[in-house]
């Protein structure tokens, strides 16, 4: 795929469609294409994450490390895989493993982080956006706690 390709695919993927044509640019610049094959696993529960990963084509199959931690789940094209990673030291808190042949886009921490640092509009869109995501989720757990504790909700 071309430059702009790898752009207007980014442009799919909500997180990322955030930030703009110029901080996509040079994400898209910097990012690894990487092709999975059928069976593969792309990484483990536990392995060390320095970035995240953009499925362009294909799917992955999403175990987690226990079943406490839920049930697994499979992703195709446009999922990101390691978000968090892209912003902070963590660990991938489950295995991927390709269903299909696969194309993935990696995106290293670090070259998200300059990105961030030379486009810092884009920084306070990516910032905005994920309050808006805490606070869903704020909301939701909150009307949880109402169905599962009755008494104690407020």
């Amino acid at each position: 795929m071309s430059l702009d390709d790898d752009i207007a695919f980014f442009e799919q993927v909500p997180l990322l469609a955030q930030l703009g044509d110029e901080a996509l640019r040079i994400l898209a610049i910097g990012a690894e294409n990487q092709r999975v094959p059928h069976g593969a696993v792309l990484f483990y529960a536990g392995d060390l994450a320095d970035g995240g990963f953009v499925i362009q084509q294909g799917s992955f199959l999403l175990e987690p490390d226990t079943p406490r931690q839920g049930e697994s789940v499979t992703v195709g094209p446009g999922a990101l895989l390691g978000e968090l990673a892209l912003l902070t030291d963590t660990v991938h808190t489950f295995t991927a493993t390709a269903v299909s042949s696969a194309n993935v886009i990696r995106i290293p921490r670090s070259l998200f982080l300059k990105m961030l640092e030379g486009y810092p509009a884009a920084a306070v869109q990516l910032r905005d956006a994920m309050a808006q995501r805490i606070e869903r989720f704020t909301q939701d757990m909150t009307a949880l706690k109402a169905v599962f504790d009755p008494d104690r909700s407020a």
